[in-house]
């Protein structure tokens, strides 16, 4: 009789504490990544997060190559 008043008082304590640890995690506030800007190499056109980019101008570059050769003509291969 002992051992199961022990017994159901664990689990009652149990399903408290999951309660309680569900209720705190629910409180916390999620932190939401804000989007990227991206921008497009002007040489070979690669799309690239524009913290990572190499700018020149108007103009933004995935490598410092590319800036140094330049923009692609329109049109050419």
């Amino acid at each position: 009789m002992l051992l199961r008043g022990v017994l159901i008082l664990l689990v009652v304590g149990l399903v408290v504490w999951m309660l309680s640890a569900r209720a705190r995690a629910s409180k916390r506030p999620r932190s939401v990544p804000q989007p990227e800007a991206f921008v497009r190499c002007a040489h070979c056109g690669v799309h690239l997060p524009r913290d990572d980019a190499v700018i020149d101008g108007a103009s933004a570059y995935c490598s410092e190559a590319h800036r140094l050769a330049g923009p692609r003509e329109p049109g050419g291969s």
